[in-house]
């Protein structure tokens, strides 16, 4: 990646052949656009989000906590000692708005994850004109990644946190004097805590791809730290999910294991690197 304040002109063989220079005001412009369509984008599903917002929430926004979930039916359908079902939830409002701001909460939630590959696209175009030949083919693989990543991380969430923690949370009592009845809000606010950090979380690969193309880590150091990016791990798990050991658990085990895949992807980065100097020695 060459300076951030040059548009680099490649040439045939992937080197710069002349550059441009860009001042601090136009690239600030040129990102100002790039956030406004990325912005527009947003609000268009969150649009479509709301003009179908009763069948998001009935389909999507409620389903996890009704039986017939196709989670609760595949534990069930393995065998009875995996099956377990949502306590009924009755979910009420307290205030007068309560209903139509989380109309519009859950709309923009769900057009923040729909447009989640396109912002990252957007992105993408941004820095393009810093990079190489080279660096765009393979930045052009990541955006196909980044965004699998994410929608992975969302479906787990939503799929397995989500049914499991509304379980766990929904039953759990202190006694005969309380009854669950979680308000709207509430409710939201846990699914959303259940899914979009979980996306974010998954992008650990990608992070670490580029920390070690710049050098900022390696699998040397990555694998000397195992314990402690475990312990880390468990306390990023319980911060961005409910205070129950169960949640934690389930966000926890698949970030440790995105944390080895992650050692592997340091591990490539670090070998490219090293056939690169290689074979410039050799030239």
């Amino acid at each position: 990646m060459k300076g951030f304040f040059k548009k680099i002109v490649s040439g045939p063989d992937g080197s710069p052949e002349e550059t441009n220079e860009m001042g601090f005001l136009d690239h600030l412009e040129e990102l100002r656009w790039h956030v406004i369509r990325a912005g527009i984008s947003v609000v268009i599903f969150a649009i479509i989000a709301l003009v179908f917002q009763k069948e998001v929430f009935e389909y999507i926004i409620y389903a996890p906590k009704k039986a017939d979930f196709i989670t609760y039916r595949v534990f069930c359908a393995i065998s009875e000692a995996t099956c377990f079902n949502p306590p009924e939830l009755p979910l009420i409002t307290r205030e007068l708005g309560e209903q139509f701001f989380m109309g519009i909460t859950v709309s923009l939630y769900l057009g923040l994850v729909a447009s989640f590959p396109y912002i990252f696209y957007e992105f993408w175009k941004f820095i393009k004109p810093g990079l190489y030949d080279k660096e765009i083919k393979i930045a052009n693989r990541l955006i196909g990644v980044t965004s699998l990543l994410f929608i992975l991380g969302v479906s787990f969430g939503y799929y397995i946190i989500a049914p499991f923690a509304i379980t766990f949370l929904g039953s759990y009592s202190v006694g005969t004097e309380a009854t669950n009845s979680p308000t709207l809000s509430s409710y939201v606010n846990y699914l959303t805590m259940f899914t979009i950090p979980v996306g974010l979380a998954f992008e650990l690969p990608i992070v670490v791809y580029f920390l070690a193309k710049i050098g900022l880590v390696g699998p040397e150091i990555m694998k000397k730290f195992r314990r402690e990016a475990f312990l880390v791990i468990f306390i990023v798990a319980a911060v961005i999910t409910p205070p129950d050991a169960l949640t934690q658990i389930l966000v926890g085990i698949p970030m440790y294991i995105l944390y080895e895949i992650s050692i592997t992807v340091a591990a490539r980065v670090v070998k490219e690197g090293e056939e690169k100097e290689k074979q410039k020695q050799l030239t």
